[in-house]
């Protein structure tokens, strides 16, 4: 019976970082997509725009 709970408790814990895994993956994909997609729309991209 022990070995059973360790065995859902090991279980659990591995499924809470792997969740806490997908969930950083998933924002820094949406954020490096908004980058990509807003990259000549900031002031801070300055080497982007044509020089006046």
């Amino acid at each position: 019976m022990e070995q059973t709970w360790m065995g859902i408790a090991v279980g659990t814990i591995v499924l809470v970082i792997a969740a806490a895994g997908v969930a950083a993956h998933y924002r820094r994909e949406r954020r490096r997509a908004d980058l990509l997609r807003n990259l000549d729309h900031h002031d801070w991209c300055r080497w982007t725009r044509p020089h006046r």
